[in-house]
């Protein structure tokens, strides 16, 4: 089965084949030639993950999904939340984003954050949405090489390490991106188990 994921970012898009596995072929916008930057102006995550595959699906008419993610942080209100890939700036700059909330928390001992990332599917011309949710809290100082956005900085509850400090396999044990696409992924596996009766 074939899909579009609508980003260019490969870190993105290799965390997700890892979690879709050999059942899908991902394709990426560089993929389809689109290298476009998709607007996110919408006031929520709901809106920006539509909009991102309502524009390559309009443009393709090809089964794509998109995905949003903010970070909230409780002692920041819920900030930097939709805003969380250009919190410091339009250059969406992870280590100036990380300075900005480190800098805002300050002191602060409510360090309790969330990500959420939400996912929207155009599938066989039907939208859906997806959501997954990690809660954990924001540390003062940046730990670990891996993943990217604010990972250095976030321990997810139950955990002793920041999620840059986790190899693929145990972030997406537990993290928000990997709960909603293992709901896209369950999704989709349904839909082939149910499409692959109807041919028989």
């Amino acid at each position: 089965m074939e899909l579009v994921f609508a980003s260019n970012n490969p870190h993105k898009v290799r965390e997700i084949k890892s979690i879709l596995g050999n059942s899908f072929t991902l394709l990426s916008l560089t993929d389809i030639h689109i290298l476009d930057d998709i607007p996110e102006n919408e006031p929520h995550l709901e809106g920006n993950a539509l909009s991102k595959a309502r524009y390559v699906y309009n443009a393709t008419g090809m089964n794509v999904f998109a995905d949003d993610t903010g970070l909230e942080i409780d002692g920041l209100d819920g900030l930097p939340g939709v805003h969380s890939a250009r919190f410091a700036g339009e250059g969406k700059d992870s280590s100036a984003n990380i300075e900005k909330v480190l800098t805002l928390l300050g002191d602060n001992k409510n360090r309790k954050a969330r990500f959420r990332t939400v996912i929207a599917l155009i599938f066989e011309k039907q939208e859906y949405l997806f959501e997954g949710i990690v809660t954990g809290r924001i540390i003062k100082d940046k730990r670990g090489d891996e993943g990217f956005g604010y990972d250095p900085v976030f321990i997810p509850d139950g955990k002793t390490r920041t999620f840059a400090e986790m190899d693929q396999t145990e972030k997406n044990s537990v993290s928000h991106r990997a709960r909603a696409f293992e709901k896209l992924r369950e999704f989709l596996y349904k839909y082939s188990q149910t499409d692959n009766k109807l041919k028989r």
